[in-house]
């Protein structure tokens, strides 16, 4: 069959092309399998009459007799498909295309419905390639349109990292000492560990605990405004991505995401994917989501118009916690067998390598990058610094007096902070890519410190495992 060139080709398409022919009459289909989605052309005498994607949630759907296989096995099978395999049928001035496949070892098929595009009123055909033409520059239009609007967010998420560069740059810390600190404020809102701790965009910070709540203070107050219990176990981690929805994940196997008005929450979306704790959530560069979890593996998930789906899964040789974005197509993520650290191309989707017996435990929010090409990773009575450039490990750094080395905060270009199970706060100077124990600051808290937070204007925030928090 003639190719036909209405819709180029590009590497990361697979051109399928079918035709069915009735009487005089010729029609030619053209099936791209672009990741999750089937881009389907109809054309009657190269004139285009249909075209749409059909994506993997809504094939899903449809396949009321897959049930008990996994969708994305499904559309692998799909994706391996010869031409020979895909039909276009005619019945009552409709088309459909029939997939027919063979999936553990046994015959399916899949029916889809294609109706005229919605550009071409009901019989109506296009009457010349003028037309086929106007279609395009309107779509042109559109995309230029788009591009516009990506350029106004590109520009916004630009101040933002302009923004946030100069918050770590923050001279107000400069002449910070936490041995020479005593508290401002004194809170006890939390009834149980306190793991993680973030800013908003609003100005106000946020905490999650053992006790199964998210609490959101007031900026100037330091009280609580919002208590989130939506969950029916530990929040282990709480993120808030560029849209402004606040997520969490939880020992309960699951994340959530809200989102926050004013003094008010609402549930958006609730995601299910993992069968252990779900330890850590960040967002990547590019939006998508990304959890670590105990049940030894690793998700990502896109955002459609009806939230977040599951993109793909990894299986890990471990459980795991800790989880950073290091580079534009890469991530770190730590596994508790062998204590190992991986690096992960996301273009790839493949593991790049791995560092073994870097520390003896690495928790939840234990990596911080120190600087863009430098990784710290904090454990068992060591800190250790990772080039991220070459993957490998620069210096380890003894910590003296100190157990479990239970997170690390950065103050500035010169100022980064720890805090361990032995309730101290240790201030270190960065000196190149080394690390210099400057002061401490001894029973910081009245229990282990479970999380620090740069609250800006020459504050911090601590808080133990007794559910305590304090404001330096």
């Amino acid at each position: 069959m003639d190719r036909i060139e209405l819709i180029p080709n590009t590497p990361n398409m697979d051109i399928k092309l079918i035709q069915v022919k009735e009487g005089e009459t010729e029609y030619k289909c053209q099936i791209q399998i672009i990741k999750h989605f089937l881009q389907i052309t109809l054309y009657f005498q190269n004139i285009l009459k249909y075209e749409g994607n059909i994506s993997l949630p809504k094939i899903q759907n449809q396949i009321i007799t897959f049930e008990e296989y996994d969708i994305n096995e499904i559309f692998e099978e799909i994706n391996s498909l010869n031409s020979d395999d895909f039909k276009l049928e005619k019945q009552s001035n409709k088309f459909q295309l029939r997939i027919e496949f063979n999936i553990l070892k046994r015959k399916k098929y899949l029916l889809i419905n294609l109706n005229e595009n919605e550009n071409i009123e009901k019989n109506d055909l296009i009457k010349n390639i003028s037309d086929l033409k106007e279609i395009i520059k309107k779509k042109d239009e559109i995309i230029k349109t788009n591009n516009q609007k990506i350029k106004i967010l590109e520009d916004e998420l630009k101040k933002h990292k302009e923004i946030t560069t100069k918050n770590i740059s923050d001279d107000s810390y400069n002449n910070f000492d936490i041995k020479l600190k005593e508290p401002k404020h004194k809170l006890k809102s939390h009834n149980s560990n306190i793991y993680c701790s973030i800013i908003l965009k609003d100005g106000r910070f946020a905490t999650c605990s053992n006790d199964n709540s998210i609490i959101i203070y007031n900026n100037k107050t330091f009280q609580p405004d919002i208590t989130i219990k939506e969950h029916n176990s530990s929040v282990l981690c709480i993120t808030q991505l560029t849209s402004d929805v606040l997520v969490s994940s939880s020992s309960d196997n699951t994340i959530k995401l809200f989102s926050i008005n004013n003094n008010q929450y609402n549930i958006l979306q609730t995601l299910n994917h993992h069968t252990g704790s779900v330890n850590k959530v960040i967002e990547l560069n590019n939006k998508k989501l990304v959890s670590s979890s105990s049940d030894k593996s690793i998700i990502f998930y896109f955002k459609d118009k009806n939230g977040y789906i599951m993109d793909y899964k990894i299986p890990t040789n471990g459980r795991c916690s800790a989880l950073i974005q290091i580079k534009e197509n890469e991530i770190c993520y730590s596994e508790d067998t062998n204590n190992a650290i991986c690096f992960f191309n996301l273009s790839e989707r493949k593991l790049i390598t791995k560092i073994n017996n870097i520390n003896k435990r690495i928790g939840y929010d234990w990596f911080n990058m120190m600087r863009k090409d430098l990784l710290v990773v904090t454990g068992e009575n060591i800190i250790t610094i990772i080039n991220t450039n070459n993957r490998s490990i620069i210096r380890t750094i003894d910590v003296p007096g100190s157990s479990w080395i239970n997170i690390v905060c950065l103050l500035n270009e010169n100022i980064l902070l720890t805090a361990d199970n032995n309730k101290r706060i240790i201030q270190w100077k960065i000196t190149g890519d080394n690390l210099i124990l400057n002061s401490t600051k001894e029973h910081a808290q009245e229990n282990s410190i479970g999380t620090l937070l740069k609250l800006g204007n020459g504050l911090i925030l601590s808080g133990d495992d007794n559910g305590v928090i304090k404001i330096w």
